[in-house]
C-alpha cells in the first residue's frame, strides 16, 4: 500500500496534537501535513510537514489536495473559522476526499456563571460600554475592529503576539501569551487590571477556559459571542475518534475485497 496523505486544517492546539499522535500511530505509513493560515508569527512545533497561506478559496484548495495527492482531510480549525471550513468541505466535495471536522468541545455554562450571549463581534462591540468600563478583550488578533466605536471602555487586549501596528481602539493597553492558561494566572490578571467585564468568543476547549473559572469567582458579566454554525458533515470531538476514523477508512476498502 502506498503512503496516505492526510491533510489538516490547522491553527489549534488540537491540531498540532492530531498531527503528533496521527504520525505516532500511523508511522511512516502516513504522511500528514498540517495548514496553517499564517497570522501567528511563531507557530507552536507542529510534527510532519507545514504549509504556510491561505489556498484561495475552495477551488484552491481542491487543487492543492488533488496536486499533493492528499487522500483524507480533517477540519480542525479554530471554531470560528468560518471561512477555511467551508472552503474544507466544498473542496472535498470537488474532489470525493474523505473529510472529517474536529470539533472542539463547548464551554458549559455554569449556574453562577454571569454569560450574557451576542451572536456577533459587532453586537458585543455595542454591549460592551454598557456592561462596564474596564474591559479584558480576548477575541482573537483579527477581531478587533469591531470595537472601535465603544466608547468610555478602555480595554486590555490580550495577543499570542504584539501587534504589529496600533490596535483600532481609543484606549487600551495589550498583554501578550500563548495559553493554556492557568485559573491563578487568570485571576491576577482580572485583578491586576481591575477588569469589570470580559469580552471573549465561545471558543470552547480547556485551554482557555480558567478566564470563566476567573469570572466566574469575581462575579464579572462575560459578553459571550456564540459560534457559527458548523459546516454539515461527519465530526467528532476527541483525538482518538479521529484517529479511529482514519482507520476506519483503510478497513472500508479491505472488507470491499474480501467481499
Amino acid at each position: 500500500m502506498s503512503a496516505r496523505h492526510l491533510l489538516i486544517l490547522g491553527g489549534t492546539g488540537e491540531a498540532a496534537a492530531l498531527a503528533r499522535s496521527a504520525l505516532a500511530r500511523f508511522g511512516d505509513s502516513m504522511a500528514v501535513t498540517t495548514a496553517l493560515a499564517g497570522r501567528t508569527r511563531h507557530p507552536g512545533p507542529i510534527p510532519g510537514q507545514v504549509r504556510i497561506g491561505g489556498f484561495g478559496g475552495p477551488a484552491g484548495l481542491a487543487a492543492y489536495m488533488m496536486g499533493q495527492a492528499v487522500d483524507r482531510l480533517i477540519d480542525a480549525t479554530h471554531p470560528f473559522a468560518a471561512e477555511i471550513s467551508r472552503a474544507g468541505r466544498l473542496a472535498a466535495g470537488r474532489t470525493g476526499i474523505p473529510r472529517l471536522s474536529l470539533r472542539r468541545p463547548a464551554w458549559q455554562r455554569h449556574p453562577l456563571d454571569r454569560w450574557i450571549e451576542v451572536d456577533s463581534l459587532e453586537a458585543a462591540a455595542l454591549l460592551v460600554g454598557r456592561v462596564g468600563r474596564r474591559a479584558w478583550l480576548t477575541v482573537g488578533a483579527n477581531s478587533i475592529t469591531p470595537f472601535a466605536s465603544a466608547t468610555g471602555v478602555r480595554f486590555v487586549v490580550r495577543m499570542i503576539d504584539p501587534p504589529p501596528e496600533p490596535l483600532p481602539l481609543r484606549f487600551y493597553e495589550v498583554v501578550t501569551g500563548r495559553g493554556p492558561f492557568s485559573l491563578i494566572e487568570e485571576r491576577h490578571l482580572l485583578e491586576r487590571h481591575g477588569i469589570d467585564v470580559v469580552v471573549c468568543k465561545a471558543s470552547g476547549g480547556a485551554a482557555t477556559e480558567a478566564k470563566l473559572i476567573a469570572a466566574r469567582e469575581l462575579s464579572l458579566p462575560v459578553i459571550m459571542v456564540r459560534r457559527p454554525p458548523a459546516e454539515p458533515g461527519p465530526s467528532v470531538e476527541t483525538i482518538d475518534a479521529a484517529l479511529d476514523w482514519l482507520d476506519e477508512l483503510d478497513r472500508a476498502p479491505q472488507a470491499r475485497r474480501m467481499s
